[in-house]
């Protein structure tokens, strides 16, 4: 329970800081709803998802309202459709897309996540045939969402599967050229994909997951802004000392234990209400167009001039590491995410970064390996070369293999608009300039194909074996090699930890 100080606190972040719980997301295993006859198939995913789903958004309100706490958006994320839908060509995964988005429409959620192909180590039938049904299934549809994960930190990158989504994701964007390629904005291509997120575009139920669960995702940027301005204008700790940057990630980290408190209460009474399990809190900053809930406005409070200056990725990196602590010290059921994201068109303040050239697509690429996401909501010219995309994508899925992060990328060619001009979404996916692509071709590398294999693990994490074995050789024993790491060791059976 939270205690009265924290009550207090949590009040006053409600009126004055925008704290809301950005997402209740029910998760729903379609396993058992397979069949090779498609209209069985179909039917028996609208009836589970209408025997689950159809008093969401009623409980959701009603603890919200009981609480005073909005629930903003209330969202389904269901089994990979590439494998549940497996026997089925592109023109029954359109079907199977359709069918979701009555479903979706039918509970009255804003979104569904899991039209997903997970192909970081190769293709099945299912996987191309849900991949080259995307332009039409996105263009068709109204609240469907896909991610494709084409890297693993375990596998390597597949790169057949990333120039194959450079080609689809300019098909997406010219299917929805009337919309602003539109399209793009619900599709995003993984690195270690989590398989509780429950944030869109990447919410997917995963295969571990329980048949049915409740997963939150909390944010809160204004509340983070609003606490480090307080902490700056007192001048000092709380403990009569110089206000330090030490104590600035401690005050992140606090307000991220109260936030993330918040929407466990939530998911918690959500799930109870509806007899099912409750999963994770992903306590992500995921900022909003409205003044006031931008994660950018915090580097601000950070004392940088504006998010893009020098200093940049450090900001991100500490604010990034102090919300994951906060989070994991409040709630033993912390998932998905939990981080800060920088989706350019969703956060006024980077969207004015970008626009002004304080932030470059490089520059973008240099904070992703800090925080929790990638490339996120970014507006590009609707002539960038699908090698270029593809490029782009492997570089941000090399960062996330070689750190063992979670990387993504949601870039949205805009049909018809060159560098400078604008594209608007609405709601929460805001608006953004298009801004420039690196230059130089990436056309003969994407052609090779083939897989970027995994990346030798270092040995801190291979056991402590691993490390004795190194460094408490005796100097007379010989040497031998192990496959893996290729580390000198005393005998090959040391290696036991070598994985």
């Amino acid at each position: 329970m939270l205690s009265e100080r924290e009550v207090i606190s949590t009040l006053n972040m409600l009126r004055n800081e925008h704290l809301d719980v950005r997402t209740v997301t029910l998760g729903v295993s379609l396993f058992d709803c397979v069949s090779h006859d498609l209209e069985l198939f179909t039917a028996n995913v609208k009836a589970k998802l209408n025997r689950y789903a159809s008093q969401l958004v009623q409980v959701c309100n009603e603890v919200g309202d009981k609480y005073g706490i909005p629930v903003v958006n209330k969202r389904i994320s269901v089994s990979p459709i590439a494998v549940v839908g497996a026997p089925f060509g592109p023109d029954g995964m359109v079907r199977v897309c359709k069918a979701l988005d009555e479903a979706a429409k039918e509970a009255g959620v804003d979104f569904l996540g899991g039209f997903s192909a997970l192909v970081e180590k190769g293709f099945a039938s299912g996987d191309r045939s849900l991949i080259e049904a995307l332009p039409q299934a996105l263009a068709e549809t109204d609240r469907i969402c896909s991610s494709i994960n084409v890297a693993s930190s375990r596998s390597g990158i597949n790169m057949d599967a990333v120039a194959l989504m450079g080609q689809q994701i300019l098909k997406v964007a010219n299917a929805t050229a009337d919309r602003g390629g539109i399209g793009c904005a619900k599709l995003v291509v993984f690195a270690n994909i989590p398989q509780d997120v429950p944030f869109m575009a990447g919410a997917y139920l995963g295969v571990g997951e329980p048949d049915v669960v409740i997963n939150v995702g909390v944010s809160g940027p204004g509340v983070v802004k609003k606490a480090l301005d307080r902490a700056r204008e007192a001048g000092h700790n709380g403990k009569g000392g110089r206000l330090t940057l030490l104590d600035m990630a401690e005050v992140i980290k606090r307000t991220a234990y109260k936030v993330t408190r918040v929407g466990e209460m939530i998911g918690t009474e959500v799930a109870t209400r509806l007899g099912l399990p409750f999963g994770v809190a992903d306590l992500s900053l995921a900022p909003t167009p409205a003044v006031g809930d931008s994660v950018g406005e915090i580097f601000q409070s950070m004392g940088l001039s504006s998010i893009g200056a020098p200093g940049t990725t450090a900001v991100l990196a500490m604010l990034n590491d102090a919300v994951k602590k906060g989070g994991a010290f409040a709630s033993s059921s912390v998932g998905g995410l939990s981080g800060a994201f920088i989706p350019v068109s969703e956060d006024s303040s980077i969207e004015a970064a970008a626009t002004s050239g304080l932030l470059s697509l490089e520059k973008l690429e240099a904070m992703t390996s800090v925080c929790s996401v990638g490339l996120d909501m970014i507006a590009i010219p609707g002539d960038t070369p699908a090698s270029t995309i593809s490029g782009i994508i492997a570089d941000e899925m090399a960062i996330g293999v070689i750190n063992t992060k979670t990387t993504a990328v949601r870039l949205i060619p805009v049909p018809g608009k060159g560098v400078g001009e604008e594209v608007s979404f609405g709601g929460l996916l805001g608006k953004a300039a298009i801004i420039p692509v690196p230059k130089g071709d990436a056309t003969d590398f994407i052609g090779l194909g083939g897989r970027i294999p995994r990346p030798h693990p270092q040995p801190e994490k291979l056991g402590w074996l691993h490390v004795v074995a190194a460094r408490n050789r005796p100097s007379f024993a010989p040497l031998f090699f192990c496959y893996a790491c290729i580390l000198p060791r005393q005998r090959l059976f040391l290696c036991a930890a070598m994985g």
